[in-house]
């Protein structure tokens, strides 16, 4: 950038040839929501590979896939009874290997979901526990403990679930006699296992092993900080939240009780970083630079710096930068303190606004207070202005594709895609709904199938019209079919970002926040010679002479100096001459 132009640099390029996942730009497919090759209305594995064509042209690294694995699906697949097999649901192992096939053929790289904190009530293992009596071997693969007060009917401790109600489920004896109690930080079909048991270690272990010699080229890690529980399971008087966030300085109670930063005796235990360092050693087996990625609802972010460390995890996806408000200051502090963190370890830095867990971030940011957090929308609740969060969602992902480091998008945001948020109650399958006693609506919301032809029966989702959730007749408006080509649609402004993005390196580049740009409402940064302008406020901000935009959430506009203008609510990529 000129001379004139005053930055503050906060983090360097790298000219150095790296790792894939450092700079990768990684879309989140959600099997049964992405395409449905069989007609029955829950999308598939031969759905995900008739629809690869549309991530290639989208211009994506890699793709990471929610659970596709053997399950009674109450968790919707995140309660995994068979690790090493496909649920007939989405397919075959055959359709798994095809698919993996013909991504690497489109240099499509592929993720693969893992769940260790706890498996099926179904999974074999637990049938056997429920089985076996107190104190077996069987037991010992999972955390059973008796119950507290007479004859044992309390529970042991007073954790309560992630999803509402106790943490905790009494079982019936085999001899029909009221027994121990298992614990559940999920759902009660969700039985944590004991990771201080050696037989689960080398299980998992045994796992990675089998889709890492099947081709896969990394794990997104399930609740990574929650494998390991402190000695003694002692009480504690918080509550966790979903997705979680924080950087420094804003850490909660030391009990955790305002709910803010799950550090209760359940989460962020040392001994998770052991586990980690094992898995790494295994998958440096292997050639291709295989990665692991950490979910981990860990604060600030110096902890959570410390699961990527450089034996540990490759990624942790970055909640803190999804949590924050639509505010240019709280932004300004989330990224420096991102990179800053990631930068103490080596590690890159991930970003991220939607995924299947939480509201999409088109109807996050038309609601009245931009960018929170509400456990799912529906009839009756305060609803988004759909315009205007689209517009904002435009301008947030291009301030996203526009900072070094790795990006995640979830399917159909690249539709412009908002929440279903009048989903009938009825539908709700997400056990948030049902255990939070009807408070929460969950997240079905988000998980609604995908439109891909709007003239078609279910958006073209299904050949047969079938979706699993009922989609919005609003979904018409934003299918694939009627954005492909359109300049300035949704589909084609992500294109076009992405292809410069990598064009131009930005996922290794360098950023510097530029002090002669930045406002109340304005975040503005280099990356390498790019000045990307965010304009959060409701004037136009203008872009210094010369400009040449490269890239644009809404088209710029002129002013009377002749000069280039962001928008409102909209954020410009642009080089100077």
């Amino acid at each position: 950038m000129p001379s004139s132009t005053s930055t503050t640099l906060v983090h360097p390029a790298s000219e150095q040839a790296a790792e894939w996942w450092r700079t990768a730009v990684i879309y989140q497919v959600y099997p049964r929501s992405f395409a449905d090759a069989s007609g029955d209305g829950i999308g598939d594995l031969p759905g995900i590979t008739s629809r690869l064509p549309h991530l290639e042209r989208l211009g994506v690294d890699a793709v990471w896939l929610s659970p596709f694995y053997r399950s009674p699906q109450h968790d919707a697949g995140y309660d995994v009874a068979d690790y090493r097999d496909v649920d007939p649901l989405f397919g075959t192992l055959a359709d798994f290997d095809a698919m993996l096939a013909d991504a690497h053929a489109r240099g499509i790289r592929v993720i693969v979901d893992l769940v260790p904190n706890h498996t099926s009530s179904e999974h074999a293992w637990f049938r056997a526990a429920l089985a076996a009596a107190p104190g077996s071997a069987e037991r010992g693969r999972y955390l059973f403990r008796d119950g507290r007060g007479p004859g044992g009917d309390e529970p042991p401790n007073n954790w309560t679930s992630v999803f509402g109600g106790p943490a905790w489920t009494r079982v019936v004896e085999p001899d029909g006699t009221p027994g121990q109690w298992y614990l559940h930080l999920f759902d009660t079909t969700q039985p944590d296992l004991d990771w201080t048991n050696p037989e689960v270690h080398a299980e998992f272990e045994s796992v990675l092993r089998f889709w890492l010699d099947r081709g896969v080229d990394g794990f997104r890690v399930d609740v990574a900080h929650g494998m390991v529980k402190a000695p003694g399971l002692p009480d504690w008087a918080g509550t966790s939240a979903m997705i979680d966030g924080a950087h420094e300085g804003e850490t909660g109670s030391e009990d955790g009780s305002t709910g803010a930063g799950n550090r209760g005796p359940m989460w962020d235990q040392e001994g998770v970083h052991d586990i980690y360092r094992a898995w790494h050693r295994v998958l440096a087996e292997y050639d291709g630079d295989r990665c692991l990625v950490a979910e981990a609802w860990v604060e600030p972010l110096s902890r959570l710096a410390r699961y990527v460390r450089p034996d540990e995890m490759h990624q942790a996806f970055n909640f803190s930068f999804l949590t924050t408000l639509w505010d240019a200051p709280a932004l300004r502090e989330v990224v420096t303190a991102s990179l800053g963190a990631s930068d103490a370890v080596g590690a890159p830095t991930t970003w991220v606004l939607s995924n299947h867990d939480v509201v999409r971030h088109a109807s996050r940011l038309g609601l009245e207070v931009p960018g929170t957090k509400p456990n799912g929308i529906g009839v009756g609740d305060p609803q988004p202005d759909e315009e205007l969060g689209l517009r904002r969602a435009r301008a947030a992902t291009l301030l996203m594709l526009g900072l070094p480091g790795s990006a995640y998008l979830y399917q159909g945001e690249e539709l412009g895609l908002p929440e279903h948020t009048t989903l009938d109650d009825a539908e709700r399958e997400d056990p948030t709904w049902w255990r939070s006693g009807h408070t929460e609506r969950g997240r079905d919301g988000c998980r609604v199938p995908l439109p891909w032809a709007a003239g078609a029966p279910g958006y073209g989702f299904s050949p047969t019209g079938a979706t699993w959730l009922t989609q919005p007749a609003s979904f018409a408006r934003y299918a694939a079919d009627v954005q492909e080509g359109v300049e300035g649609s949704t589909v084609e402004t992500y294109r076009a970002a992405l292809a410069v993005r990598r064009e131009l390196a930005l996922g290794s580049g360098s950023l510097a926040w530029d002090e002669s740009l930045t406002g109340p409402d304005v975040v503005a940064f280099t990356n390498r010679d790019v000045l990307v302008v965010a304009n959060l406020g409701p004037d136009p901000v203008a872009l210094p002479q010369g400009a040449e935009v490269v890239a644009s959430s809404v088209a710029p506009a002129t002013a009377g100096t002749g000069r280039l203008e962001v928008p409102a609510e909209a954020t410009v990529w642009a080089r100077l001459a």
